[in-house]
């Protein structure tokens, strides 16, 4: 930059930065993208006056950097964490295994902050969480997508991607998977796999990196085996989040681990803490009100999934394949293999229809072009009937398919 040219701060950007962000201007009008909760369950009010309680109670507390509890977060968010562990996912643990952190989020960077360096391999499920890739290349790390099927995790499949690696004299950081309420595809690894893939980690010698941050939301409360850290803690990190039960502005998740671990992912840290207030709420809520909360909000979620594939049937016909998830807010679709879904993303978005497009989701991106992913947790019955028509009328504009709708041939 001369000395007569305008000052420009964008001349001292690194190189490699992410795309920037578009200035926000409102939620489209029917949204179906990312993990937004349903607004109408979050306990507004009495998540005030339980704020109100607290301060008053333990207010002076916040003239502490974590409350004075230490840098694992606030002792009795902690001793819920282990309880509800313990109750729901077979986890035995105490306050000194866990680590409250400014959402999974946060747990992710940690982890792979931990064990990731440039040029080192990780191993995916070949469909999962967009963030979880684009942390893990962000890092400079090589991904390997591993198959799902119906079930989920593909444990022969892993066998022959671990061969394959150790013969290349490669050995993974880590494998990481979302065995519970699979993100997007909603499945449930049977306790027979789960039991494969601490065998296959223990024989390859790589340390499994279990994502539970949906497993609170199933449809059938006890319809899940146990937590894999739950069958081999010295084997597994494990993280979950209260974004999905509870709200996801509120920022708050949590972190499980051998102590050789913990200790070690605390260190990199250095936020000064996770949020004081979140935490004091949360576990003042949650204590008292877990179970009853997830009464209420497990069926209303269940209803808008309904909801959702009843619209996607009369709109889209047969030419769209559901995959029916066993909990949590999204439901992956398929429409034919000749459709790519990235052909109508921003022309759909541009008309107020906003719809995670497969390819972001998958390690291979073509292997994903002609699925989606959709949130139901967000939009009203109403609005997911109208939005989904909406969807049908412009992926029909611009690739032909569905050919019907309503049982109505489309011009």
């Amino acid at each position: 930059m001369s000395q007569n040219s305008p000052f420009a701060f964008t001349d001292a950007f690194r190189d490699g930065l992410p795309v920037p962000i578009p200035r926000f201007t409102g939620l489209p009008k029917y949204n179906f993208v990312y993990g937004h909760n349903d607004p109408s369950e979050v306990p507004a009010e009495t998540l005030a006056q339980i704020a109100s309680r607290v301060i008053a109670r333990d207010g002076a507390l916040l003239g502490k950097y974590n409350l004075g509890h230490g840098p694992q977060g606030h002792e009795g968010l902690r001793d819920f964490v282990a309880d509800k562990v313990a109750r729901t996912r077979g986890i035995a643990a105490t306050r000194d295994d866990v680590a409250i952190t400014s959402g999974s989020l946060q747990g992710m960077d940690l982890v792979n902050q931990l064990l990731l360096a440039p040029g080192d391999t990780v191993i995916l499920e070949s469909l999962t969480y967009g963030g979880a890739i684009a942390k893990a290349r962000a890092r400079g790390a090589h991904v390997v997508g591993a198959p799902l099927d119906g079930g989920g995790l593909d444990m022969a499949a892993l066998r022959g991607i671990l061969e394959d690696l150790r013969q290349q004299g490669v050995r993974p950081k880590y494998i990481y998977t979302i065995p519970t309420v699979q993100n997007p595809t909603g499945s449930i690894l049977s306790l027979e796999r789960r039991r494969e893939l601490i065998a296959l980690s223990r024989e390859f010698a790589v340390p499994i990196f279990e994502d539970e941050c949906y497993a609170d939301v199933r449809w059938a409360a006890g319809d899940a085996p146990p937590a894999l850290y739950s069958l081999a803690p010295a084997q597994v990190i494990h993280i979950g989040s209260f974004s999905k039960s509870l709200a996801p502005a509120l920022r708050v998740g949590y972190v499980i681990a051998d102590w050789s671990v913990l200790s070690q992912l605390l260190a990199c840290k250095g936020d000064g803490g996770t949020g004081a207030l979140e935490q004091m709420v949360v576990a003042e809520y949650f204590s008292q009100s877990f179970d009853d909360h997830l009464a209420r909000l497990t069926p209303a979620l269940r209803g808008k999934l309904d909801t959702l594939v009843e619209a996607l049937e009369k709109e889209f016909g047969t030419d769209v394949e559901i995959f029916m998830p066993e909990g949590g807010i999204f439901l992956w679709v398929k429409l034919p293999d000749e459709v790519d879904v990235r052909s109508f993303a921003a022309a759909a978005l541009e008309q107020g229809v906003a719809f995670n497009p497969g390819p972001d989701w998958a390690c291979d991106p073509e292997e994903a072009r002609s699925h989606m992913r959709l949130c139901f947790a967000l939009p009203s019955k109403q609005q997911i009937r109208e939005g989904i028509a909406e969807l049908a009328r412009i992926c029909h504009a611009h690739t032909g398919r569905p050919r019907r709708s309503a049982n109505v041939a489309r011009g």
